[in-house]
């Protein structure tokens, strides 16, 4: 996609923000001192209408997704030899795995260290228990919260909300299974524009592809594409803010005015469509949409995540949604019949109960591998089928675990009822274990 200059008036996503914000506690999982957090389903202080923005800062952790079988792309052809019409391109098919925010605050950091013998940084065993999953579909993309150091200088301190994580997590991603990642997020200027250059820059030195805000002008509209068994996949990445703001921002920095184009807020689910339509027109079958969006630890999804849901997938050009930020899980919902996952959760971060004095909630310990099937008719009608595993970090070495019915039961059960949150057939997902 091109830059732009974009003239129209931003949707409910916008009108929304003037709406009193409550400020949640940032993504801290280093023992900073933060807000307590809601029970299961509480909304502090306002309600999801008055209170469309996702909170702070986030903690990351990625969840990813499993398996699947590959595409079916059959095309027909043209003889030449006579005036017979084209056949209709057969169906497409794609399995997109997912995972939550991938946030490596200062003691995974340190525990990187440690798997390295104290000498560089291997978050490899981090992702051991989850690599198969992760490396069983088409692709899979993960959430990368933080930005990443191409010479790990100046990386995450305890306490400081502004993060730097080594480059190795890169390779780590690219070894557990991963395809590309999107770096949308409320820290996407921790590091201003040369930290915004030089996590793209790792990311795709390790061999993925790159979704989200980008430093040159040159490259503004860039998202990621992905070529599998004849079938493209575009995803496209935004955020609620630039700078590192509790709540939806339209502010966007000066230097740099082209990243009002990855700002959900400034464009509204017009934009979002605009550029999905536009990744269709230059040959994407599928068009993914990674949101950064909702209120940090709030189970429920707001009214405004809902909205412009409805919207993006009411068009033809939007097929799949994920939505990372809050730091927990929220369910997902099936609209014309394609999915939004409105929070994947903490795939690894350093967030529980025990490691911050804010009081977090335990399902900040948890997230989940989304696996979608997709399906294109030859009439260009898109299908799709969800399914889900549940994880859970385990703090003293930070590694991903599985939750199932009979490890670590109380996240599986928790992360299955909260998919089904907005009524017993609003998502029709099931999961893997």
């Amino acid at each position: 996609m091109s830059s732009r200059t974009r003239t129209r008036t931003p949707t409910r996503a916008l009108a929304a923000l003037v709406a009193p914000l409550l400020l949640l506690t940032a993504c801290g999982g280093d023992d900073e001192p933060g807000t307590s957090a809601p029970p299961m389903g509480e909304h502090p202080g306002a309600t999801s209408s008055e209170s469309p923005s996702d909170g702070a800062a986030a903690t990351d952790g990625a969840t990813s997704n499993p398996v699947q079988d590959g595409f079916n792309s059959a095309t027909g052809g043209t003889d030449s030899s006579d005036d017979t019409a084209t056949e209709a391109p057969g169906p497409k098919e794609v399995t997109i795995g997912a995972a939550g925010d991938l946030l490596a605050h200062a003691p995974v950091i340190a525990n990187a260290q440690a798997n390295a013998g104290g000498e560089g940084y291997d978050f490899g065993p981090m992702f051991a228990d989850v690599t198969e999953l992760l490396s069983d579909n088409d692709l899979t993309i993960c959430h990368m919260e933080t930005p990443l150091s191409p010479d790990n200088t100046n990386l995450t301190v305890p306490r400081v909300l502004v993060f730097n994580t080594p480059h190795q997590l890169a390779d780590a991603v690219v070894d557990a299974g991963y395809d590309g990642c999107d770096f949308a997020s409320n820290h996407t200027w921790d590091r201003g524009l040369t930290g915004l250059a030089d996590t793209r820059q790792v990311i795709e030195d390790a061999g993925l592809q790159y979704a989200g805000p980008v430093a040159d002008e040159a490259d503004a509209g860039h998202h990621a594409t992905y070529e599998v068994n004849d079938v493209n996949v575009a995803q496209l990445a935004y955020t609620y803010t630039i700078y590192n703001s509790g709540q939806p921002t339209t502010d966007i920095p000066p230097e740099a005015p082209w990243l009002g184009d990855y700002l959900w807020p400034v464009i509204g689910a017009e934009g979002i469509i605009e550029d999905a339509e536009a990744a269709k027109a230059d040959g994407a079958d599928f068009v993914v949409v990674s949101m950064h969006w909702g209120n940090e630890y709030w189970t429920d999804p707001t009214d405004q995540q809902r909205e412009i849901a409805q919207e993006l997938l009411e068009s033809d050009a939007v097929d799949l949604i994920l939505g990372t930020h809050v730091h927990v899980i929220q369910p997902c919902e099936k609209i014309n019949d394609k999915y939004v996952i409105y929070g994947l959760g903490n795939f690894l971060s350093n967030q529980s109960p025990d490691t911050t004095r804010g009081n977090l909630r335990k399902e900040t310990q948890e997230g989940m591998i989304a696996r979608f099937h997709l399906v294109k008719d030859e009439d260009g009608q898109v299908t799709s089928q969800m399914e889900f595993q549940p994880t859970r970090v385990q703090i003293d070495n930070h590694v991903i675990r599985l939750a199932t019915p009979e490890q670590n039961a109380e996240t599986y059960h928790r992360v299955v009822e909260t998919m089904d949150r907005l009524g017993e057939n609003a998502c029709d997902a099931e999961p893997l274990s």
